[in-house]
């Protein structure tokens, strides 16, 4: 019975493309066209901040001019996108457009792209809002992400491990200097989560990395957690010739 109603369903509205509402296959997919043009990062990349590098993939891991100038807190990051064309358009669709149902398929490709980073004790922690930003968003597209990531991974979640205690302003059209200065001890451990994170390993999430100045300041909050390790995924990554 149920299937025959999903069937029905499925003829009725059938799966469309996230980015173009072509007809696809499988729900919350990509069309072939809108596949080849969104920006994945797959072979070498950086072991940090996970940005593309040229070259062949190594065995040991290789390190960006960027994370060698600037001290990053974490251990290791990922990216499963490049913020540039459809990948920036995905990332927008999700954080400004209300397109949630984008989260899903995301939660896949970040998977991905974190495998051999990802452990089975590891909690997943989102990026916090302040709570007047939430309340104009009425939800945090971070969170959403950590949300169907968790589902996707079965790793434990939990969405206000970390708050933002201070309200920053938008970081757009900030220096690489100026985003750490005008987001520094933003963040603190929720006193009421705090014990979730005692001696084991926390995966920060993000929708897009820039700088890493946002990042930075939440694994020095997950750290004052008590926090053993952390590790560092986002859906897109900044790049310089994006």
């Amino acid at each position: 019975m149920v299937a025959a109603f999903q069937t029905a369903l499925r003829l009725i509205y059938p799966p469309r493309c996230l980015t173009c509402e072509a007809h696809v296959e499988e729900d919350f997919g990509l069309c072939g066209s809108c596949w080849r043009d969104t920006p994945f990062i797959t072979g070498l990349a950086c072991d940090l901040c996970g940005v593309p590098l040229t070259g062949e993939a190594e065995d040991a891991p290789v390190i960006c001019d960027d994370c060698l100038q600037v001290a990053r807190p974490w251990s290791k990051g990922r990216a499963a996108l490049v913020y540039r064309d459809l990948g920036r358009r995905l990332v927008l669709s999700l954080k400004h457009g209300d397109r949630l149902d984008i989260a899903r398929t995301a939660a896949q490709w970040m998977a991905k792209a974190a495998e051999g980073m990802m452990t089975r004790d590891m909690l997943i922690v989102p990026i916090p809002l302040h709570w007047t930003r939430m309340l104009k968003r009425r939800f945090n597209q971070s969170a959403v992400l950590a949300q169907a990531l968790a589902r996707e991974t079965g790793l434990e979640y939990c969405p206000d491990f970390l708050l933002r205690h201070t309200r920053t302003p938008s970081l757009n059209g900030f220096g690489f200097d100026a985003r750490f200065r005008a987001i520094d001890g933003s963040m603190i451990p929720n006193p009421r989560q705090v014990h979730l994170g005692q001696d084991r390993p926390i995966l920060l999430i993000d929708d897009v990395m820039t700088a890493g100045a946002t990042l930075s300041t939440a694994t020095q909050a997950a750290f004052a957690a008590g926090a053993r390790d952390v590790c560092v995924l986002v859906l897109a990554r900044v790049t310089k010739d994006a």
